[in-house]
């Protein structure tokens, strides 16, 4: 195992006792804490609607179906995210169209979306990946002349914010992850935010087979079992209780990286916009050397993992388009040790590592 994993979060005293109580108070299944915690996260993001759900993955889902997302239609989809932002329109029988990212960002390139819409475009999903807002503003603005719905994948970017809010907040829907690798984490689940009570009363029936009554029950829309668990929630109410300390504890992690790394002319940070209130959950950096980098960290104990591909190459979206932006991030992007758990120390011996690689014989650093 390694000494330093790539990511580290916790679950301590507060999670265990809270589950507990839920157990002891039999609630087990989706019910009053699940609503207590969708409250929470409503006040934390100042929306009206929040509907918890099984991942962040289900969220996107969920959102697709609640938009009347149907076969044949198309989505637009960054090519620089995690693949369950375009498997989610995939499995509902819709048709993923790849936009690229921008030059400096790994964000969606909104400059390359009408070049994308075709009369069967029904959707566009912008990804704040690991914090960074897209471009909300313009995105909005296309999707208003076209009558398209809007779902921002914030599964990477709770607490984030641009100059207009919080991300996730600023369309038709908003959908967020608490996986282990997320800033707060319920192990899985996630949940989906709107500001439109029609969406929101379509994503309830959606996550319980179209039912709002199990006492007096009618059958009033397709759905199926997509709920969330008052124990689940129990332990996102504990670690929403950390989040503020989080927010601080990823920002130093990520200030301590970007200071250090200005002395490697071979690394590249991947920029985050803290000042602007952006949230850099993770630290990802640009290698041309990256597998012996990668291998070289990994044989004194510091883990690391690899940028996911890009969309592109998984063949079976049918995709031809031309990506350039994106490919640096595929094949030179790593991610280096961080999370919210992450202790300051370890950082510093990530970097002592750096500076090791570096006094390699002349010729071994690309």
């Amino acid at each position: 195992m390694a000494k330093i994993p790539w990511w580290r979060t916790s679950f301590g005293e507060n999670e265990i006792s809270r589950i507990a109580a839920a157990i002891q108070h039999e609630h087990i299944s989706q019910g009053t804490v699940t609503a207590e915690f969708e409250r929470r996260v409503g006040d934390l993001l100042e929306v009206p609607y929040v509907v918890a759900t099984t991942s962040g993955s289900m969220a996107l889902l969920m959102a697709l179906l609640a938009a009347g997302i149907k076969p044949g239609d198309e989505v637009l989809v960054p090519n620089r995210t995690w693949i369950a932002t375009a498997h989610a329109p995939l499995l509902l029988g819709a048709k993923v169209r790849l936009v690229d990212v921008e030059a400096g960002r790994p964000i969606i390139d909104v400059t390359q979306l009408e070049s994308r819409i075709t009369p069967k475009t029904r959707a566009i999903i912008p990804v704040h990946l690991n914090g960074r807002a897209a471009n909300m503003a313009q995105v909005n603005r296309i999707a208003a002349a076209r009558g398209l719905t809007v779902i921002e994948d914030a599964a990477q970017a709770l607490g984030s914010r641009n100059f207009a809010g919080l991300l996730g907040t600023q369309s038709d829907m908003g959908c967020f992850s608490l996986s282990v690798a997320k800033i707060i984490s319920t192990g899985q689940g996630g949940f989906t935010v709107t500001g439109n009570e029609d969406l929101y009363n379509k994503l309830r029936l959606l996550r319980t087979h179209g039912v709002t009554d199990f006492i007096d029950t009618s059958y009033t829309a397709p759905g199926f079992n997509f709920r969330f668990t008052d124990i689940q929630a129990s332990m996102g109410l504990a670690q929403l209780e950390k989040l503020p300390a989080r927010i601080e504890k990823v920002k130093a992690i990520y200030a301590k990286y970007e200071a250090a790394l200005r002395e490697f002319q071979w690394l590249k940070l991947v920029p985050v916009d803290v000042q602007a209130g952006e949230i850099p959950i993770y630290v990802e950096v640009l290698s041309s050397n990256r597998g012996d980098l990668v291998r070289w960290l990994a044989d004194r104990g510091i883990e690391t993992r690899l940028f996911y591909p890009d969309l592109d190459q998984a063949g079976y979206f049918e995709d031809t388009g031309d990506y350039p932006n994106s490919r640096v991030y595929g094949r030179e992007g790593i991610f280096f040790p961080s999370g919210p758990d992450q202790p300051l120390e370890n950082v510093d011996e990530v970097i002592e590592a750096l500076h090791l690689y570096e006094k390699q014989p002349a010729g071994e650093i690309l």
